[in-house]
């Protein structure tokens, strides 16, 4: 069945005008059809279309259920978007469908981008949720100065995967299962050694992905898959 999403169908059962258009004039539903939805916090609905409005689409919920999040630890992946925004597209797509909680765009030294737009990155987070049959929406924050993010607080276990020579461990080697992962993946020019540093000076730990050089976006996306084989 299709998922719609509304986030704030709990207290007004109406669908987003977006959703709301794609129900009655793509999909062609009328009034006294069952639809499910999401609230994109956790929660799913069963409802039926009241009013069939291609604006405001109104619905009457049947019933709620919360199954839960299908994995243990929070994961939050931090990232320097890519020169090539379709290819940091394709990250916080595969990486919704795979299970992620939050996501930092980081502004390093090295960065090719240095400002982003955040709303296609949201539509596309929401259309991978509902694509997934998932109902947690990821946290999608605006791009953050690398030394001001690896100030803010985090309880669990901090990562950052770097190019340096020199041993590092491996991801799947250091991580806990089940603990709370935040990992930081640099710019294709890799994060500078004054970032590697500063880093390690606020908990963050070196990590290798491997013997492979990867792109910024593959590394992201390994480091998510990686915490989630191993919860």
């Amino acid at each position: 069945m299709q998922l719609f999403y509304a986030p704030d169908i709990a207290t007004n059962p109406v669908l987003p005008e977006e959703e709301s258009g794609h129900c009655t004039r793509v999909l062609r539903l009328a009034e006294g059809a069952e639809i499910e939805l999401t609230d994109g916090k956790g929660a799913f609905y069963r409802a039926v279309i009241t009013a069939a409005h291609p604006k405001h689409c109104a619905v009457n919920i049947l019933e709620s259920w919360n199954p839960g999040k299908p994995w243990n630890a929070y994961i939050h992946i931090a990232v320097a978007p890519t020169k090539n925004m379709d290819r940091m597209e394709w990250f916080a797509e595969k990486a919704t469908e795979i299970g992620i909680d939050e996501i930092t765009c980081l502004r390093c030294r090295f960065s090719e981008r240095k400002e982003i737009k955040t709303a296609r990155l949201e539509k596309i987070l929401v259309s991978a949720m509902k694509q997934s049959q998932k109902a947690m929406l990821p946290k999608l924050n605006d791009m953050t100065d690398f030394r001001t993010f690896v100030q803010l607080p985090f309880s669990g276990q901090k990562f950052i995967a770097h190019c340096e020579a020199g041993e590092k461990p491996l991801l799947k080697e250091i991580y806990q299962p089940g603990s709370d992962a935040l990992v930081l993946i640099g710019p294709e020019g890799d994060f500078s050694p004054e970032e590697i540093r500063w880093a390690e000076a606020q908990g963050f730990q070196p990590i290798s992905l491997g013997k492979s050089r990867l792109r910024t976006e593959t590394a992201a996306l390994a480091s998510c898959l990686t915490l989630h084989v191993l919860q």
